[in-house]
């Protein structure tokens, strides 16, 4: 990794062991910005307070070698990066006013990328991790992860069926505690269609009705004007003096026609004047058969007027006209045929909660099982690695239970509670010596034993489900004298298996490390650089010394210092 200007650090490379490195230095040297610069890499929160005082960006650089067919290295391509030489470099920035950017093998990608590449490439390890173990929610989480498809599978049923069922269950809470609402609405419903349905409305008889109501509302004064207007056009039979437009037409037609010959202007003025008189027989016609046909019956005034004010009682109701009124009716009908449906639906909707509840029993039942027995083996191998952690009369046990619940679901004979994972509420318990009772780790096992615990866990891991780094940030806390040799001993055999990082301020740890790295800061007038150096030889005895006795030239500090390297070698 290069690290620049993040906290303390002004500029600098950390190159890591593929084995086992050990981080050291002072308090307050910037050992944590490793840590952080790493969680950084693998999609860790930003934060802009992180930005060194007076830069614009931190910057975190790291090449990650993996095989090509690696599932991060799988994921990275999908996305668009890709491998140099078989190594994958990932940096991410972050700037002073918070912006945070991050890239993959030379592509730009969403930060939440690094988080996925995270899960298949370093366990992170801190004294927060450990306050997590002490969750009995978490521990289940270790146990099922240690169990790996024995449990994964029946899980992912489970998982399902427990999607399905709260599915159910909300739909049916819905139609149920609605079920009044529902009734009055299908009620309403029912009365407007019944309404409608009597009236038997027609497309557009609204328009045609109102036409005839007013056509019949102004017979006589309608017969009236055909008269006269029949009279002006085609004369009075009555009187016979009287003249007309048709007979005076006719003149004009006449007394044309008798000179067109000798002038065609006058001779296409006679044909006009022809034509006139043709429109005006044909109007006259119309005007007298409309006057002999025209109703001017007050019955059937009465029944359009009935009609009308039938339909406007459906219009004020149910849409603007009749059209409106009849598409209300349709979406209405469709609408009850869904409710009338609900009570069919709650039936179906009933049955299938009963059988996903009795199906939740089952697969819960097979997941207790593939549980219990996955924990007595995780319970004896991490009892095994606490007697090589100097607790050779510690035990682990796991407890398994479930808490009754009239309203869960069957399992063994006995109603109990569920959830997204289960039935089983899984607490890890530490007996620290022969005659002790069991008691929860968060309660039963102090600081140095939470963290021989903790480690003893994840060398059981890395055998089941290894990821290819541990980042362990002193998780030796509380450790000391033998017990913190054999934590050394065992990250050592861990990193057989796995690159390992641990920041530790135990030399007994530090010595069995296959690389150290010492970081230190100077101080040149405001401004403070860390530095991170790789001990070798003398520099690395001297910095045992220090850890060890606080005093860097201390001949017996150095004794000791020596005799640790050695006794790690011895080992090897």
């Amino acid at each position: 990794m290069r690290i620049r200007s993040l906290g303390v650090i002004d500029d600098a490379v950390v190159e890591l062991s593929p084995g086992f490195t050990a981080v050291t230095g002072e308090t307050g040297a910037g050992k944590t910005m490793v840590v952080t610069s790493l969680g950084l890499l693998l999609g860790g929160r930003a934060d802009p307070a992180l930005v060194r005082i007076g830069a614009k960006a931190a910057v975190v650089e790291g090449r990650i070698t993996m095989p090509a067919d690696a599932p991060a290295a799988v994921r990275a391509q999908e996305a668009g990066a890709e491998l140099d030489d078989g190594a994958l470099l990932i940096s991410r920035t972050i700037s002073a006013e918070g912006r945070s950017r991050a890239h993959v093998g030379g592509r730009s990608v969403p930060v939440g990328l690094l988080a996925e590449l995270a899960d298949d490439l370093v366990a992170v390890h801190g004294q927060t991790d450990q306050q997590g173990l002490l969750r009995p929610a978490r521990q289940r989480q270790a146990l099922d992860r240690y169990a790996g498809d024995a449990v994964a599978v029946p899980h992912a049923k489970y998982a399902a069926a427990y999607r399905r069922l709260r599915a159910v269950v909300v739909e049916l809470d819905e139609l149920t505690t609605r079920a009044r609402e529902r009734a009055q609405e299908a009620d309403l419903l029912r009365f407007g269609l019944e309404e409608i349905a009597a009236v038997e409305p027609r497309a557009g008889e609204d328009v045609e009705l109102a036409a005839e109501a007013e056509r019949l509302g102004h017979a006589e004064a309608l017969a009236s004007a055909a008269s006269v207007a029949h009279a002006a056009l085609a004369g009075n039979p009555e009187d016979l003096e009287s003249l007309d437009a048709n007979t005076l037409v006719a003149g004009a037609h006449r007394a044309l026609d008798a000179v067109r010959a000798h002038d065609p202007a006058l001779a296409v003025l006679a044909e006009r004047i022809g034509e006139i008189g043709i429109l005006l027989g044909d109007v006259a016609g119309e005007l007298a058969g409309y006057a002999d046909n025209l109703d001017a019956d007050p019955l059937r005034l009465s029944a359009v007027e009935e009609r009308r004010a039938a339909l406007t009682q459906l219009t004020r109701k149910y849409g603007d006209d009749v059209g409106a009124v009849l598409a209300w009716a349709q979406e209405g009908a469709a609408r009850l045929t869904e409710l009338e449906g609900d009570d069919d639906r709650i039936g179906e909707l009933t049955a299938e909660r009963d059988a996903l509840r009795n199906e939740l029993g089952e697969l819960a039942q097979t997941l207790t099982d593939a549980r219990t027995e996955a924990a007595e083996r995780f319970a004896e191998a991490v009892t095994g690695e606490l007697a090589s952690l100097a607790m050779p009369h510690a035990r682990v046990s796991i407890d398994i239970r479930q808490t009754e619940d009239p309203e869960g679901v069957e399992v063994g004979g006995r109603l109990v509670a569920y959830g997204a994972s289960g039935v089983d509420e899984v607490e890890l318990l530490l007996a620290p010596h022969p005659g002790a009772q069991p008691r929860p780790i968060a309660k039963g096992a102090s600081g140095g034993e939470l963290s021989r615990v903790m480690l003893a866990v994840e060398v059981v891991f890395a055998g089941s489900d290894p990821v290819p780094t541990y980042l362990f940030d002193e998780v030796d806390a509380g450790v000391g004298g033998k017990a913190a040799v054999e934590v050394g001993r065992r990250l050592a055999k861990l990193a057989k298996s796995a690159q390992v990082v641990v920041v530790t301020h135990l030399p007994q740890v530090a010595a069995f490390a296959d690389r150290q790295l010492l970081v230190e800061k100077t101080v040149d007038g405001s401004v403070t650089s860390s530095g991170v150096t790789v001990l070798e030889g003398e520099d690395r005895v001297r910095e045992l010394s220090r850890m060890l006795a606080g005093q860097e030239d201390s001949e017996t500090a150095r004794a000791h210092a020596e005799e640790l390297l050695a006794a790690a070698r011895s080992d090897e």
